[in-house]
Formats: structure tokens, C-alpha cells, sequence
């Protein structure tokens, strides 16, 4: 009788598995530029189209109202609270040196150059980033977009074109209004509920803070629009399919915003104070 021989499952040798490694990581890798040259691609055909056409009034006007007059709430309740939690954190600090008054010069220079702007625009990528995501990602999974290209209309240019341009022009006027927010809501806090005396908080918050400062937050702002909304974009006319893409298309376009606002910082930040150290002798004042 013939005996029949047993297969044994054979555990992959330490060069297979050195093999499998790396091939995982280069097709990451390779993902990745992949994606980096899409997504500067597809910069490029949106900056091309707004420059040559520009955007239609039609399309225009609700970009405008979805990205500014609908985030205007949230940018500045979120403007509000962080003045209020920078007096809350700050004054222990400052008392303890008897720096108290000079708690206005640290809290609206923070405001105007750092947490305004950013906060405004992870406000903008989390409350219109992603819907702009999943609206695209919807129309590419039900194939609206390319219904759009076989009429002859360039999704480009009708879908993303009035949406970058909403992006980049308003969220200035947002960061605007969190910088406003956030000045009198640590005001607030600080004179009236930590009792510190109202004329060497603004006399020190004057001195401290310049108009640099105030061009340094919206520079930056235009940035941070314009990333927010060509990641955003990109993410949803590159959605897979079904439902499910379509929620991933929304969480990638947030979180990679998010990185890009914050590496996007740091560039601008340094560029910003170097050009100040230059040309304009460093920061107006010093809180001391």
C-alpha cells in the first residue's frame, strides 16, 4: 500500500523574510512619491486654470459662502477659548517672576504669529477639508466627474478651481477674526478674572506686539489655505470606491493637511524671522 507524504508548512528563512521586508517598505516608498507627483500634478492644472480662466460666478459664490461666512462661527469661538486657556496657563508662570502685567505682550504675540493662524486652519481642514473630500470622493465613486469630462467641462477647473480660490482668499479673513477672538477672550480673562491691571496689559501688549507680527499670521495663512485645499482635492478625486473610500478619503485629507499645515509653520516661521532679523532688527520689544 502506498503511503502518502505529509506537506509541512515550511517557515520562510531569514533572507526571505529580509526579502519581504524590504520590498514592503519600497512599495511604500514608491507609493509615496507616487503620490507627491500626483498631487503636484494636479497643483499645477489647478493653478494653470485659475490663472487662464479663472472661476465662474456660478461655482464661486457657494465656495465662498461654505469656506468663509459657515467656518466664521467655529474660527472664532476656537479664537475665543485658546486666549482664555494661554491666560489660564501663563499667569502662574509670570506671577511667580512678578511678570504679571506683561501677560497681555505674551498671549496676543502667540495669538497673531503661532495659534491664530494655525488654529484657524486646522478649524478650515477639519470643518471643510474633509467635506470637500468626501463631496469629490462621492461624485468620482458615482462617476459624476467623469460625466463632467465626457461633456467636454474639465472637473479641474468647474470642481476645484473655485474651491481653492475660496480657501486661499478667505482664510486670511478668518485667521483675522481668531486673532480678534482670541485678544478678547485672554483680555477678558486676564483683567477681569486674574485682576490684573488693565493699562499695563495693553500698554505691554502694544509694545511687544508690531505689525509684523500681524503680516507673519496672515502670510502664513495663505499657505496653509492654499495646502488645505489641494490635498484636500486631490484626496477626493483620487477616492476608492464605495462607501468606504469615501471615508477614507475624508480622514487622509485631514490628517495629511494637518501635517502640512504644521511642517508649512515651521518653513514660513523660520524664513519670517529671519527676514525680520535682517531687515527690521529683530522683534519690536521685549517683555522685560
Amino acid at each position: 500500500m502506498m503511503r502518502v507524504k505529509s506537506l509541512e508548512w515550511e517557515k520562510p528563512s531569514r533572507w526571505e523574510r529580509f526579502v519581504e521586508s524590504t520590498a514592503t517598505i519600497g512599495r511604500a516608498i514608491t507609493g509615496r512619491v507616487a503620490l507627491a507627483g500626483n498631487l503636484a500634478v494636479f497643483s499645477v492644472a489647478t493653478i494653470f486654470w485659475l490663472v487662464v480662466k479663472g472661476a465662474k460666478r456660478e461655482t464661486l459664490t457657494p465656495a465662498f459662502y461654505n469656506v468663509g461666512v459657515l467656518s466664521l462661527p467655529v474660527v472664532m469661538l476656537t479664537g475665543t477659548f485658546i486666549g482664555m486657556v494661554l491666560a489660564v496657563q501663563s499667569y502662574p508662570q509670570f506671577k511667580l517672576v512678578g511678570l504679571e502685567t506683561r501677560i497681555g505682550a505674551a498671549i496676543n504675540l502667540s495669538l497673531v504669529k503661532e495659534l491664530g493662524p494655525v488654529l484657524a486652519a486646522t478649524m478650515l481642514a477639519g470643518r471643510v477639508g474633509s467635506a470637500l473630500a468626501a463631496e469629490l470622493g462621492t461624485m468620482r465613486v458615482t462617476e459624476q466627474i467623469d460625466a463632467l469630462a465626457s461633456m467636454g467641462v474639465n472637473p479641474i477647473h468647474y470642481l476645484v478651481t473655485p474651491r481653492f480660490l475660496a480657501c486661499l482668499t478667505l482664510i486670511p479673513g478668518l485667521t483675522l477674526f481668531a486673532d480678534l477672538m482670541g485678544v478678547v477672550g485672554g483680555a477678558f480673562f486676564s483683567i477681569k478674572l486674574l485682576g490684573v491691571d488693565w493699562s499695563y496689559y495693553w500698554e505691554y501688549s502694544r509694545n511687544m506686539v508690531g505689525l509684523f507680527d500681524v503680516f507673519a499670521g496672515m502670510f502664513k495663512s495663505v499657505f496653509f489655505g492654499a495646502a488645505i485645499a489641494l490635498i484636500c482635492c486631490h484626496q477626493g478625486f483620487r477616492c476608492g470606491a464605495g462607501a468606504e473610500g469615501v471615508g477614507k478619503a475624508a480622514t487622509s485629507s485631514f490628517v495629511i493637511s494637518f501635517v502640512a499645515i504644521l511642517f508649512l509653520d515651521l518653513l514660513l516661521g523660520i524664513g519670517l524671522d529671519q527676514i525680520q532679523t535682517q531687515f527690521l532688527g529683530g522683534p519690536k520689544g521685549s517683555m522685560i
